[in-house]
C-alpha cells in the first residue's frame, strides 16, 4: 500500500497548506472558464489535490485508504511490477476525465469552481466493485450491502443530483469518475466483466 499512502500524504499536505493560502487554492482549483480561455489544463489534475475543508478531505482520504489499498494489492497480483503504475494511472486519469463533462458544461461561467479527489476516489471504489462485486461495503460502518448494489444506487443518486445541481457538489465528477473506474478495469482486465456478471448472477438472492 505504499502508493496509496504516498498519494494520501501528498493530498493531505497540499490540501492542508491550501486551507491557509487562498492564492494557492485559486491557482490549483478547477475552473472551466480558465481552462478553456487560458488553456490552463493542469487545473484538471491539480484540483484533485485540494479540498474544501477538513471534513471533505477526511471523507475522501478515508475512503481512498480502504479501497485504494485493496486495488493496489489486486493490481500487484495481476500485473506484478506494473501494478503500481496502472494503479497511479487509474487514479490520476480519473481525476482528469471525471471533470471533463463539467468543463464542457460550465466553460462560459467564470464563477464556477470545483475541487477535490472525488473523481479519482470514485474510480478506485468502482474498480473494486467490478473486481469484487459481492464484497460488502458498509456505510458509516453500519449499513452493509454487496458492492454492486451500493454501486448501482450510487450511480443513480449521482446522476439524479447532477441533473438538479443545486447543492454545490460536483456530482457529475462522482458519476464519471465511477464509470471511468469501471471501464478502466474492463479494458485493462477483459476477464473482469464476465467474472463480474458471473459473480452477480450467483448472488444468493438471484436464486
Amino acid at each position: 500500500m505504499t502508493i496509496t499512502y504516498a498519494l494520501i500524504g501528498l493530498t493531505v499536505l497540499i490540501s492542508m497548506y491550501s486551507f491557509n493560502n487562498e492564492g494557492l487554492l485559486r491557482s490549483l482549483i478547477m475552473n472551466p472558464y480558465l481552462i478553456r480561455s487560458r488553456k490552463q489544463y493542469y487545473r484538471l489534475l491539480t484540483s484533485g489535490f485540494i479540498h474544501k475543508d477538513h471534513m471533505h478531505l477526511l471523507l475522501n482520504m478515508v475512503t481512498f485508504y480502504f479501497f485504494g489499498g485493496v486495488i493496489e494489492q489486486v493490481f500487484a497480483i495481476i500485473f506484478g511490477g506494473m501494478g503500481g503504475f496502472y494503479f497511479v494511472i487509474l487514479y490520476l486519469m480519473a481525476i482528469v476525465v471525471s471533470d471533463l463533462p463539467t468543463v464542457l458544461k460550465h466553460k462560459s461561467n467564470p464563477g464556477y469552481n470545483s475541487l477535490g479527489a472525488s473523481g479519482g476516489v470514485a474510480a478506485v471504489v468502482f474498480a473494486s466493485i467490478i473486481l469484487l462485486p459481492l464484497q460488502d461495503i458498509c456505510l458509516y460502518f453500519a449499513l452493509c450491502m454487496p458492492g454492486f448494489i451500493l454501486g448501482t444506487l450510487y450511480l443513480v443518486y449521482s446522476y439524479y443530483q447532477g441533473r438538479k445541481a443545486n447543492d454545490g457538489i460536483n456530482h457529475d465528477a462522482h458519476l464519471y469518475g465511477a464509470l471511468f473506474g469501471f471501464l478502466f478495469c474492463i479494458i485493462l482486465i477483459p476477464a473482469s466483466l464476465p467474472n463480474f456478471i458471473e459473480q452477480v448472477m450467483s448472488w444468493r438472492y438471484f436464486h
